[in-house]
């Protein structure tokens, strides 16, 4: 493999951008290990749409932790392979800038450094970005009912938060891509213009 050859991708977005999609799909088409986020296995995240006042933090804590143990262990066991994941480590200390409050959050970034030096930074962080009307229609698609209570105020209150990080990435190459018409889930030519443009990141 040559030297700098990527060898950790990270896909992410707002909600309902297709990160897991793509993840996914590009592992597939690039044989590597793939990382996919186990948010299905938080109990306290369909609470938090109910009452994100009251379990703002307990989630944001869980999904810390749950994110540091996963990407921990791939690490250590991956050997020389590429891996591909559908969220960046540092989602975490973006979506608790949304919802905690500033005393939570200064306790919750006290904890979040301590952790986040011991994870790889990737070498590229490709971002899928799409406007609040179409990710409120992938949320709607998917139909998890606890994403229901989902309001534009807060996807772009996240948007903002991604933004504010993308601009000050310095340890990955960031690739954004506007894939507000692009359907690279049914429409082949669209995911090969994407893998296209990420493997030309990545060399």
């Amino acid at each position: 493999m040559a030297e700098n050859q990527i060898t950790y991708i990270v896909i992410e977005g707002n909600i309902g951008a297709g990160k897991t999609t793509l993840a996914t799909r590009l592992a597939e088409h690039m044989g590597a290990a793939l990382v996919l986020e186990e948010f299905a296995e938080n109990a306290f995240l369909p609470q938090f749409y109910t009452n994100p006042e009251k379990y703002g933090f307990p989630l944001e804590l869980s999904f810390m932790a749950a994110r540091y143990h996963q990407l921990r262990k791939t690490f250590e066991e991956k050997g020389s392979g590429v891996v591909v994941s559908d969220y960046h480590f540092h989602k975490s200390k973006l979506f608790a800038s949304v919802n905690l409050d500033p005393a939570e959050l200064e306790l919750y970034q006290s904890f979040f450094h301590i952790v986040s030096a011991q994870i790889p930074e990737p070498q590229l962080l490709v971002y899928l970005d799409k406007d609040i009307q179409t990710l409120q229609k992938n949320i709607r698609k998917r139909g998890r009912p606890f994403e229901t209570a989902i309001t534009d105020d807060y996807l772009n209150k996240i948007t903002g938060e991604y933004q504010r990080f993308l601009e000050t990435q310095k340890k990955s190459r960031v690739l954004k891509l506007d894939t507000n018409n692009s359907d690279f889930i049914a429409n082949e030519n669209d995911f090969k213009t994407i893998v296209n443009a990420i493997l030309s990141h990545s060399y």
